[in-house]
């Protein structure tokens, strides 16, 4: 009887609890660091754009995301700066998936509007993100950015025709130093929010613009931005006033 249990013991060692695949070191199941964080000026404030990891960093699929952490730094003279002190970065906005708030989202895609900037100084950002469980990723790419005085936004008319909807615009002086690169222009249905890009791929460069494209039936609200180099960087000014357009009826 004891040579049967020891046989049987020993079965149930060296089988175990069934195969086993390799083991997942915990690193891996973090979400991967975001690539592609950006920060463009529009008017006073500072855009901070970037995308939601779809993977985990060992490259499994990232299911239980839970959300943000956007931090900020202002960058210090050299013989000042000190970006690895751990006073350096301070927490600008903690973004949770099911809310929100000032976050707006864009599919994957999220964007920031950060207001508190001092003329003339540069800020760097970084983002992490996390799980459900609160593991937290490696730091994303960073992005830094001069705020300077923006253009000011144009005075904007439209007129409507059977083929399309033309936008006039005049320019206003711009801030000593700057130079104008054109005009982006800004379409969208009544009742919803201006979209995120403009309809040209390129800053205008006339002071005229025919959207040949709209639906008919459908009425739009136009705007228009400035876009300026100031001090080396490409700056967007606030939009214009705001033009309703719509096709016309033929003749």
């Amino acid at each position: 009887m004891l040579r049967t249990i020891c046989i049987v013991s020993l079965a149930l060692l060296f089988t175990g609890c069934g195969r086993k695949g390799p083991l997942v070191p915990p690193e891996a199941l973090v979400p991967a660091a975001i690539s592609d964080l950006k920060v463009a000026q529009q008017g006073e404030l500072f855009q901070i754009s970037w995308s939601g990891p779809a993977r985990e960093e060992g490259g499994g699929p990232l299911r239980d995301l839970a959300g943000f952490q956007l931090f900020r730094r202002e960058v210090l003279p050299p013989t000042e700066d000190c970006e690895e002190c751990p006073t350096a970065y301070r927490l600008l906005k903690a973004v949770d998936l099911d809310y929100l708030q000032e976050v707006r989202r864009s599919g994957d895609l999220f964007l920031f509007s950060d207001a508190e900037l001092r003329q003339g100084k540069t800020y760097q950002y970084k983002a992490v993100s996390l799980k459900k469980d609160g593991t937290m990723s490696r730091a994303s790419n960073k992005a830094r950015r001069k705020k300077v005085e923006p253009p000011l936004p144009p005075v904007l008319q439209t007129n409507s025709t059977p083929t399309g909807v033309l936008l006039e615009f005049v320019a206003i002086p711009y801030p000593e130093g700057s130079v104008i690169k054109g005009y982006n222009i800004y379409r969208w249905r009544q009742g919803e929010p201006v979209p995120r890009r403009p309809l040209n791929a390129a800053p205008v460069s006339a002071n005229t613009y025919e959207d040949l494209h709209p639906e008919r039936g459908m009425v739009y609200n136009y705007a228009v931005r400035t876009v300026a180099l100031v001090d080396g960087e490409s700056v967007e000014s606030i939009s214009s006033n705001e033009m309703a357009g719509a096709l016309t009826d033929p003749d």
